[in-house]
């Protein structure tokens, strides 16, 4: 895979949420007429998050009931909820999940400005 696209309302609140809650930085930005197309990375994968900016779009987009999430992870789950936290983000409760009594992950949830649900697994198991 090399990415994932998610349609988002406002272009620089958006790229401030993923820079602040998970490192990623413009990669690329392209804006055509009636839309712009933002690339975000970071050193730690290749695969990237495509912001999609329709110009004609000013009411937040209905996510529906198809959307599930996209998923991060991480070294340290709790931690990393503790800076979500001080830098003025919402994140969820860890939780855990186990399977044959082992544990499968623990994480958080956290939402960014659009409502796209970001899982933040801790990379342990099955995510390493």
């Amino acid at each position: 895979m090399i990415h994932t696209m998610i349609r988002v309302l406002d272009e620089a609140r958006s790229v401030e949420f993923y820079e602040k809650a998970f490192g990623l930085k413009v990669a690329d930005r392209f804006p055509f007429d009636g839309f712009t197309l933002v690339y975000l990375s970071n050193d730690d994968a290749t695969h990237e998050l495509e912001l999609t900016i329709n110009g004609d779009q000013s009411e937040p987009y209905d996510l529906g009931n198809g959307y599930g999430h996209i998923a991060f992870s991480v070294e340290d789950v709790k931690a990393e909820r503790e800076r979500m936290v001080a830098a003025g983000l919402s994140p969820k409760d860890v939780k855990e999940i186990a399977y044959n009594g082992a544990l499968l992950g623990r994480f958080f949830f956290i939402e960014d400005p659009d409502g796209y649900k970001i899982e933040v697994l801790e990379r342990a198991g099955r995510f390493q």
